[in-house]
């Protein structure tokens, strides 16, 4: 059709970024693109014994420009002409220092390999002490407490406990750094060349869930509370901002420069950002009262409900509630896992420990079959482990274990607490363990899901998305016979680019709402699982178990 519009989403994950083509009529993916990040990929800027976990700007800017025009190039003849919008969601929170002019200070020649200076990720756990600081004076200082939208608990994966950190252990960032923006604002700021940190518009996702902003504070906390955290937090709120945006807000156009890079018009718009999950669930066709689950390396756990009903409701040890964070005009709420795929990544890599440094030094075959053993083996391992444990009944093995590995988001964020394998004897293979791992993080699913109904915001379904949730049957029925409830899986292989899609078409004025473009571009779902009633009934008794475990090692951890 000559008067077809599309629109673009580009989803910034951990490792990679990806961008989409969508027909705005009708949801349908036109041409896609990945982009690993080369930095990133080689474990620069990262130190995982201290859980440092730092990105470069490059590696977001070449994987920006490279899958786009890649996109493109894969699309229809004429597809650029049709293009009207572009939205970004990223990982959050994921911010960086800047000068005035908002460029981020690792893209200039002073900073270019401080680690300081480049995008501290979501999970960068390097400001624990910094976190319980934060949450040990909202309680104590005598003003407001400016945790109570966070769930009561700040946590170390967010925007002020990684700026105080920063700020605290490199003198020459917190004298070079004028302000700090989000990922998913500094994005739209390089696309459009609005990039002036004053007077950016910010995402009402990023500053509510994890920058304590809300508009009861007349925006971020006060500046008296910031300077009694830490003097050398003065001034930067002024820094800062007091006005925030919902998604369906236009950020600005392009500008001539990267619309010359992309070979787009300048006339397109670009949305404001949010975070991938909170874009991910509109791709995923949330709807109130459904609990929609990322689920990858870790999970994100999004909930709506309507404002004049829950708005004014203090949900305790969630990850934040934000008017408009997800949908427009609807309470946003916020949970999730820290670690979740990425506890089955673990455990392949330590049983992949003999292949890799055994195997490469056999002199029983040569280099070229080592290297295909090798790849071999890792492609298959979590399969068969998958379908080996699903032999198993549940409780046979009588292995328990803890999915705190990566520290606990929610319920009650605590990145101090670790992980736990109980239950082992002679008899215990690594089928069986594998088990226990994959029953671990559907129980601390189970625990998001308890804290929801115990503070009286009910659950009236679940709907999946995200790498486990499209790859693993196994761990989707687990997950299904323990939270007992039928789980929907999004049929969309790459929900947070089709969500960032739908809001680059209500960004660019084509629906008048977020829901009537959802309404318009949703892919449906294309698998359900349903609780197995006996297995359900099980895991209730497994279940108590789990939670007799985890307050255990959390009053081990913190005695």
């Amino acid at each position: 059709m000559p008067d077809e519009k599309y629109v673009i989403g580009v989803d910034y994950g951990t490792d990679s970024v990806r961008s989409i083509i969508v027909n705005a009529e009708n949801g349908q993916d036109i041409s896609s693109s990945v982009f690993e990040y080369p930095r990133w990929k080689a474990g620069k800027y990262c130190d995982a014994a201290k859980n440092q976990f730092r990105q470069h700007p490059l590696d977001y800017m070449e994987g920006l420009e490279t899958t786009i025009r890649t996109a493109l190039k894969n699309a229809p003849s004429g597809t650029a002409e049709k293009i009207v919008g572009i939205s970004i969601d990223t990982t959050g929170s994921t911010p960086v220092a800047v000068n005035r002019e908002g460029l981020p200070l690792s893209l200039t020649k002073e900073f270019a390999d401080n680690p300081n200076a480049m995008f501290v990720l979501w999970k960068d756990h390097t400001a624990v002490k910094e976190a319980a600081e934060i949450n040990n004076l909202a309680r104590s200082w005598g003003g407001i407490d400016f945790t109570q939208y966070e769930g009561g608990v700040y946590s170390s994966e967010w925007f002020w406990a990684k700026i105080l950190h920063v700020l605290r252990v490199d003198e020459r960032v917190s004298r070079a750094a004028f302000s700090w923006v989000e990922h998913c604002d500094w994005i739209p700021a390089l696309l459009t060349g609005l990039s002036d940190p004053l007077t950016l518009k910010r995402s009402r996702c990023a500053a509510g869930h994890k920058a304590m902003w809300h508009e009861a504070f007349n925006g971020l906390p006060s500046e008296e509370f910031l300077t009694k955290l830490d003097p050398v937090l003065a001034g930067l709120r002024n820094r800062l901002f007091s006005v925030t945006f919902t998604s369906d807000v236009p950020f600005g156009k392009l500008s001539s420069e990267w619309a010359q890079k992309l070979g787009l018009s300048e006339n397109v718009v670009v949305g404001v950002g949010a975070f991938d999950a909170h874009m991910g669930a509109v791709g995923g066709e949330i709807k109130p009262f459904y609990l929609s689950k990322v689920i990858g390396t870790s999970t994100c756990d999004m909930l709506t409900a309507p404002m004049d009903e829950y708005g004014n409701k203090l949900v305790k040890g969630i990850c934040g509630q934000v008017d408009g964070s997800i949908i427009p005009g609807m309470l946003g709420m916020e949970a999730g896992q820290s670690a979740f795929g990425d506890i089955y990544a673990w455990f392949k890599n330590v049983l992949m420990w003999p292949i890799e440094n055994m195997l490469q030094k056999s002199n029983l075959l040569d280099a070229a079959t080592r290297t295909k053993l090798v790849q071999e083996f890792e492609a298959k391992m979590i399969p068969e482990l998958s379908a080996a444990a699903a032999q198993i009944p549940v409780n046979e093995s009588g292995i328990l274990a803890l999915d705190w590995m990566n520290g606990r988001r929610t319920p009650d964020a605590n990145q101090l607490l670790k992980g736990a394998i109980t239950g082992l004897n002679l008899g215990s293979d690594a089928a069986k363990i594998f088990r226990a791992l994959v029953e671990a993080t559907a129980f601390g699913a189970r625990m998001i899901v308890d804290r929801f109904i115990r503070e009286g915001v009910r659950i009236d379904g679940v709907i999946a998305l995200g790498g486990v949730a499209k790859k693993s049957p196994f761990v989707m029925q687990v997950l299904a016979d323990v939270l007992n409830k039928k789980i929907l899986v999004a049929r969309s292989e790459q929900a947070c680019a089709l969500g960032a899609a739908i809001f680059a078409a209500t960004a660019a004025g084509l629906y008048p709402s977020v829901n009537d473009a959802q309404a318009a571009m949703g892919n449906g779902f294309e698998t359900e699982y349903i609780p197995d009633k006996v297995k359900a009934a099980a895991y209730e008794k497994i279940y108590k178990k789990y939670q007799k475990l985890g307050h255990f090692i959390e009053n081990e951890m913190t005695e």
